[in-house]
Protein backbone atom coordinates (compact mmCIF):
# COMPACT_ATOMS: atom_id res chain seq x y z
CA UNK A 1 0.00 0.00 0.00
CA UNK A 2 2.66 2.51 0.75
CA UNK A 3 4.13 1.78 -2.56
CA UNK A 4 1.07 2.12 -4.04
CA UNK A 5 0.15 5.65 -2.45
CA UNK A 6 3.47 7.64 -3.72
CA UNK A 7 2.68 6.76 -7.43
CA UNK A 8 -1.27 7.40 -7.18
CA UNK A 9 0.13 11.14 -5.45
CA UNK A 10 2.88 11.43 -8.51
CA UNK A 11 0.63 10.96 -11.13
CA UNK A 12 -2.17 13.29 -9.64
CA UNK A 13 0.56 15.81 -9.78
CA UNK A 14 1.49 15.56 -12.93
CA UNK A 15 -1.88 15.50 -14.55
CA UNK A 16 -2.63 18.34 -12.23
CA UNK A 17 0.60 20.24 -13.66
CA UNK A 18 -0.01 18.97 -17.36
CA UNK A 19 -3.82 19.30 -17.15
CA UNK A 20 -4.30 21.36 -20.65
CA UNK A 21 -6.32 24.23 -20.36
CA UNK A 22 -8.69 25.04 -23.82
CA UNK A 23 -9.27 28.49 -23.37
CA UNK A 24 -6.68 30.93 -23.28
CA UNK A 25 -5.32 34.57 -24.58
CA UNK A 26 -3.76 33.23 -27.30
CA UNK A 27 -6.68 30.77 -28.79
CA UNK A 28 -9.02 33.81 -28.66
CA UNK A 29 -6.01 35.61 -30.42
CA UNK A 30 -6.32 33.13 -32.82
CA UNK A 31 -9.84 33.52 -33.40
CA UNK A 32 -10.38 36.88 -33.61
CA UNK A 33 -7.71 37.12 -36.64
CA UNK A 34 -9.22 33.84 -38.30
CA UNK A 35 -12.54 35.51 -38.10
CA UNK A 36 -11.14 38.53 -39.47
CA UNK A 37 -8.86 36.64 -42.31
CA UNK A 38 -11.48 34.88 -43.96
CA UNK A 39 -14.17 37.51 -43.18
CA UNK A 40 -11.88 39.70 -45.67
CA UNK A 41 -11.67 37.09 -47.92
CA UNK A 42 -15.63 37.06 -48.07
CA UNK A 43 -15.94 40.80 -48.44
CA UNK A 44 -13.24 40.61 -51.38
CA UNK A 45 -15.96 39.58 -53.50
CA UNK A 46 -17.65 42.49 -53.66
CA UNK A 47 -15.13 44.12 -55.91
CA UNK A 48 -16.85 42.15 -58.45
CA UNK A 49 -20.04 43.45 -58.37
CA UNK A 50 -18.49 47.43 -57.79
CA UNK A 51 -16.45 47.20 -60.97
CA UNK A 52 -19.84 46.38 -62.85
CA UNK A 53 -21.51 49.01 -60.86
CA UNK A 54 -18.55 51.61 -61.55
CA UNK A 55 -17.49 50.24 -65.23
CA UNK A 56 -14.20 50.15 -63.93
CA UNK A 57 -13.15 46.20 -63.47
CA UNK A 58 -9.55 46.97 -63.76
CA UNK A 59 -9.50 49.46 -60.88
CA UNK A 60 -11.75 47.37 -58.56
CA UNK A 61 -9.69 44.26 -59.30
CA UNK A 62 -6.97 45.89 -58.02
CA UNK A 63 -8.64 46.37 -54.57
CA UNK A 64 -9.94 42.87 -54.77
CA UNK A 65 -6.27 41.77 -54.89
CA UNK A 66 -5.11 44.34 -52.31
CA UNK A 67 -7.76 42.84 -49.95
CA UNK A 68 -6.91 39.42 -50.72
CA UNK A 69 -3.42 39.32 -50.39
CA UNK A 70 -3.52 41.92 -46.88
CA UNK A 71 -5.75 39.12 -45.86
CA UNK A 72 -3.45 36.23 -46.11
CA UNK A 73 -0.83 38.16 -45.03
CA UNK A 74 -2.28 38.50 -42.23
CA UNK A 75 -3.19 34.98 -41.86
CA UNK A 76 0.49 34.90 -41.12
CA UNK A 77 0.81 36.40 -37.58
CA UNK A 78 -1.68 34.11 -36.45
CA UNK A 79 1.60 31.64 -35.96
CA UNK A 80 1.97 34.33 -33.25
CA UNK A 81 -1.14 32.49 -31.36
CA UNK A 82 -1.53 29.03 -32.47
CA UNK A 83 2.42 28.34 -32.35
CA UNK A 84 3.15 28.96 -28.54
CA UNK A 85 -0.22 26.42 -28.32
CA UNK A 86 1.62 24.12 -30.69
CA UNK A 87 5.04 24.32 -28.79
CA UNK A 88 2.41 23.82 -25.26
CA UNK A 89 1.11 20.63 -26.82
CA UNK A 90 4.10 19.14 -28.56
CA UNK A 91 6.15 19.83 -25.60
CA UNK A 92 3.73 17.99 -22.98
CA UNK A 93 3.53 15.10 -25.55
CA UNK A 94 7.07 14.79 -26.14
CA UNK A 95 7.36 14.46 -21.77
CA UNK A 96 4.32 11.70 -21.25
CA UNK A 97 5.63 9.72 -24.67
CA UNK A 98 4.96 6.44 -22.28
CA UNK A 99 1.72 7.75 -21.41
CA UNK A 100 -0.78 6.79 -24.96
CA UNK A 101 -3.54 8.26 -22.70
CA UNK A 102 -1.98 11.54 -21.50
CA UNK A 103 -0.54 11.73 -24.73
CA UNK A 104 -3.92 11.38 -26.60
CA UNK A 105 -5.31 13.84 -24.11
CA UNK A 106 -3.01 16.87 -25.01
CA UNK A 107 -3.45 16.00 -29.45
CA UNK A 108 -7.00 15.52 -28.70
CA UNK A 109 -6.74 19.21 -26.56
CA UNK A 110 -4.97 20.70 -29.56
CA UNK A 111 -7.17 19.11 -32.53
CA UNK A 112 -10.31 20.50 -30.86
CA UNK A 113 -8.65 24.19 -30.32
CA UNK A 114 -7.95 24.13 -34.21
CA UNK A 115 -11.59 23.17 -34.59
CA UNK A 116 -12.45 26.64 -32.49
CA UNK A 117 -9.94 28.61 -34.72
CA UNK A 118 -11.95 27.08 -38.22
CA UNK A 119 -15.25 27.81 -36.57
CA UNK A 120 -14.33 31.32 -36.35
CA UNK A 121 -13.06 31.86 -39.66
CA UNK A 122 -16.36 30.11 -40.83
CA UNK A 123 -18.16 32.80 -38.25
CA UNK A 124 -16.30 35.36 -40.09
CA UNK A 125 -17.33 34.57 -43.44
CA UNK A 126 -20.90 34.06 -42.40
CA UNK A 127 -20.74 37.59 -40.85
CA UNK A 128 -18.92 39.37 -43.92
CA UNK A 129 -21.64 38.01 -46.16
CA UNK A 130 -24.11 39.80 -44.46
CA UNK A 131 -22.35 42.59 -44.90
CA UNK A 132 -21.79 42.66 -48.89
CA UNK A 133 -24.07 45.48 -49.39
CA UNK A 134 -21.65 47.15 -47.44
CA UNK A 135 -19.09 46.42 -48.77
CA UNK A 136 -20.38 46.77 -52.50
CA UNK A 137 -20.51 50.30 -51.31
CA UNK A 138 -17.19 50.38 -49.96
CA UNK A 139 -15.14 49.46 -53.40
CA UNK A 140 -17.58 51.78 -55.09
CA UNK A 141 -16.32 54.38 -52.87
CA UNK A 142 -12.76 53.13 -53.15
CA UNK A 143 -12.98 53.61 -56.75
CA UNK A 144 -13.91 56.55 -56.95
CA UNK A 145 -11.53 58.47 -54.92
CA UNK A 146 -8.23 56.24 -55.98
CA UNK A 147 -9.49 57.76 -59.62
CA UNK A 148 -9.69 61.29 -58.51
CA UNK A 149 -7.16 61.03 -56.42
CA UNK A 150 -4.45 58.29 -58.17
CA UNK A 151 -2.99 57.12 -54.97
CA UNK A 152 -3.86 53.62 -52.77
CA UNK A 153 -3.06 54.89 -49.52
CA UNK A 154 -4.47 58.75 -50.22
CA UNK A 155 -7.86 57.10 -50.91
CA UNK A 156 -7.45 54.12 -48.06
CA UNK A 157 -6.91 57.22 -45.65
CA UNK A 158 -10.36 59.09 -47.21
CA UNK A 159 -12.41 55.97 -46.71
CA UNK A 160 -11.26 56.28 -43.32
CA UNK A 161 -12.97 59.65 -42.48
CA UNK A 162 -15.70 59.86 -40.30
CA UNK A 163 -18.01 61.20 -42.52
CA UNK A 164 -17.42 58.01 -45.45
CA UNK A 165 -17.43 55.76 -42.16
CA UNK A 166 -21.50 56.88 -41.79
CA UNK A 167 -21.75 56.74 -45.00
CA UNK A 168 -20.44 53.18 -45.15
CA UNK A 169 -22.84 51.87 -42.53
CA UNK A 170 -26.04 53.47 -43.91
CA UNK A 171 -25.43 51.72 -47.06
CA UNK A 172 -25.78 48.38 -45.16
CA UNK A 173 -28.66 46.87 -45.75
CA UNK A 174 -29.70 42.97 -45.03
CA UNK A 175 -31.35 41.22 -48.02
CA UNK A 176 -34.90 39.65 -47.87
CA UNK A 177 -36.18 35.78 -48.49
CA UNK A 178 -37.20 37.62 -51.89
CA UNK A 179 -34.19 38.62 -52.83
CA UNK A 180 -32.18 35.48 -51.61
CA UNK A 181 -34.31 33.82 -54.04
CA UNK A 182 -34.23 35.25 -56.85
CA UNK A 183 -30.32 34.63 -57.14
CA UNK A 184 -30.22 31.68 -59.47
CA UNK A 185 -27.47 29.49 -59.71
CA UNK A 186 -28.34 27.60 -62.81
CA UNK A 187 -26.51 30.69 -64.81
CA UNK A 188 -23.33 30.31 -63.36
CA UNK A 189 -20.61 27.20 -63.99
CA UNK A 190 -20.88 24.49 -62.03
CA UNK A 191 -17.47 24.17 -61.87
CA UNK A 192 -16.79 27.82 -60.55
CA UNK A 193 -18.88 26.89 -57.63
CA UNK A 194 -17.37 23.62 -57.03
CA UNK A 195 -13.89 24.89 -57.33
CA UNK A 196 -14.60 27.43 -54.85
CA UNK A 197 -15.84 24.81 -52.42
CA UNK A 198 -12.66 22.94 -53.02
CA UNK A 199 -10.37 25.55 -52.53
CA UNK A 200 -11.91 27.24 -49.76
CA UNK A 201 -12.16 23.56 -48.42
CA UNK A 202 -8.27 23.41 -48.12
CA UNK A 203 -7.27 26.65 -47.56
CA UNK A 204 -9.55 27.26 -44.44
CA UNK A 205 -7.48 24.08 -42.66
CA UNK A 206 -4.59 24.53 -44.51
CA UNK A 207 -2.11 26.43 -41.52
CA UNK A 208 -4.14 23.87 -38.91
CA UNK A 209 -3.98 20.95 -39.88
CA UNK A 210 0.20 21.46 -40.71
CA UNK A 211 0.38 22.32 -36.65
CA UNK A 212 -1.59 19.48 -35.68
CA UNK A 213 0.34 17.35 -37.80
CA UNK A 214 3.33 18.54 -35.49
CA UNK A 215 1.82 17.16 -32.06
CA UNK A 216 0.73 14.36 -34.02
CA UNK A 217 4.25 13.07 -34.35
CA UNK A 218 7.05 15.23 -32.76
CA UNK A 219 9.87 14.22 -34.14
CA UNK A 220 9.16 15.96 -37.70
CA UNK A 221 7.08 19.07 -36.19
CA UNK A 222 9.31 21.68 -38.00
CA UNK A 223 8.80 19.68 -41.20
CA UNK A 224 4.75 19.42 -40.29
CA UNK A 225 4.52 23.01 -39.84
CA UNK A 226 7.15 24.03 -42.75
CA UNK A 227 4.18 21.86 -44.92
CA UNK A 228 1.63 24.41 -44.47
CA UNK A 229 2.96 27.12 -46.99
CA UNK A 230 3.18 24.48 -49.66
CA UNK A 231 -0.60 24.05 -48.73
CA UNK A 232 -1.73 27.25 -48.57
CA UNK A 233 0.43 27.98 -51.81
CA UNK A 234 -1.61 25.01 -53.90
CA UNK A 235 -4.63 26.46 -52.72
CA UNK A 236 -3.66 29.84 -54.24
CA UNK A 237 -2.89 28.26 -57.17
CA UNK A 238 -6.23 26.23 -57.89
CA UNK A 239 -7.79 29.70 -56.90
CA UNK A 240 -5.75 31.51 -59.70
CA UNK A 241 -6.24 28.96 -62.23
CA UNK A 242 -9.79 27.81 -61.58
CA UNK A 243 -11.67 30.45 -59.47
CA UNK A 244 -10.06 33.90 -60.12
CA UNK A 245 -10.59 33.32 -64.22
CA UNK A 246 -14.31 32.33 -64.46
CA UNK A 247 -15.23 35.03 -62.05
CA UNK A 248 -13.49 37.48 -63.71
CA UNK A 249 -14.60 36.26 -67.09
CA UNK A 250 -18.26 36.89 -65.54
CA UNK A 251 -17.20 40.15 -64.78
CA UNK A 252 -16.19 41.00 -68.72
CA UNK A 253 -19.40 39.83 -69.78
CA UNK A 254 -21.55 41.90 -67.64
CA UNK A 255 -19.78 45.02 -68.68
CA UNK A 256 -19.84 44.25 -72.03
CA UNK A 257 -23.54 43.52 -71.89
CA UNK A 258 -23.34 39.63 -72.39
CA UNK A 259 -24.17 39.03 -68.95
CA UNK A 260 -26.70 40.73 -66.55
CA UNK A 261 -25.37 42.80 -63.15
CA UNK A 262 -28.22 40.40 -61.49
CA UNK A 263 -25.56 37.42 -62.48
CA UNK A 264 -22.75 39.16 -61.27
CA UNK A 265 -25.14 39.81 -57.78
CA UNK A 266 -25.58 35.80 -57.76
CA UNK A 267 -22.23 35.17 -59.00
CA UNK A 268 -21.44 36.86 -55.59
CA UNK A 269 -23.82 35.24 -53.30
CA UNK A 270 -23.11 31.87 -54.55
CA UNK A 271 -18.98 31.99 -54.26
CA UNK A 272 -19.99 33.27 -50.44
CA UNK A 273 -21.96 30.63 -50.10
CA UNK A 274 -19.87 27.68 -51.28
CA UNK A 275 -16.70 29.52 -49.43
CA UNK A 276 -18.97 29.56 -46.17
CA UNK A 277 -19.92 25.57 -47.19
CA UNK A 278 -16.24 24.79 -48.10
CA UNK A 279 -15.45 26.13 -44.54
CA UNK A 280 -17.74 23.92 -43.24
CA UNK A 281 -16.64 20.88 -44.66
CA UNK A 282 -13.09 21.57 -43.61
CA UNK A 283 -13.58 20.49 -39.99
CA UNK A 284 -14.14 16.99 -41.49
CA UNK A 285 -10.70 16.64 -43.64
CA UNK A 286 -8.57 18.15 -40.38
CA UNK A 287 -7.49 15.07 -38.74
CA UNK A 288 -7.27 13.35 -42.11
CA UNK A 289 -4.95 16.06 -43.60
CA UNK A 290 -2.97 16.53 -40.53
CA UNK A 291 -2.49 12.60 -40.62
CA UNK A 292 -1.76 12.90 -44.55
CA UNK A 293 1.20 15.85 -43.56
CA UNK A 294 2.30 13.77 -40.62
CA UNK A 295 3.04 11.07 -43.03
CA UNK A 296 4.69 13.49 -45.87
CA UNK A 297 6.64 15.22 -42.85
CA UNK A 298 8.01 11.63 -41.99
CA UNK A 299 8.90 10.56 -45.21
CA UNK A 300 10.86 13.95 -45.93
CA UNK A 301 12.66 13.50 -42.67
CA UNK A 302 14.09 10.39 -43.21
CA UNK A 303 14.57 9.62 -47.14
CA UNK A 304 18.25 9.79 -47.39
CA UNK A 305 19.24 11.95 -50.40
Amino acid sequence: MRRVMPTVAQDFQLAVVLTPHLWSGKLVGAMIITFIVQGVTIGAYAARLAGVQTKRIATSISLFNLFVTTGRLANLFMAFFVGPLSDQAGNAVARLQGDPHGVASWQHLFDVQLRLIVLAGTVGMIAFALLLPMFTYLFRRGVRSFEARGSIPHSLARLLSPRVIGEVLRAQRFPGLRELVSFDWRRLPKRLLIFNTVVMCVYAIGVQASFLASVLDVGVARTAISLSGVINGIGTIAFTLFVDPTSAMITDQAIHGKRSIEEVRSMVFYLSLTAIVGSVLSQAILYPAAVLIEVVARFAAHVHL
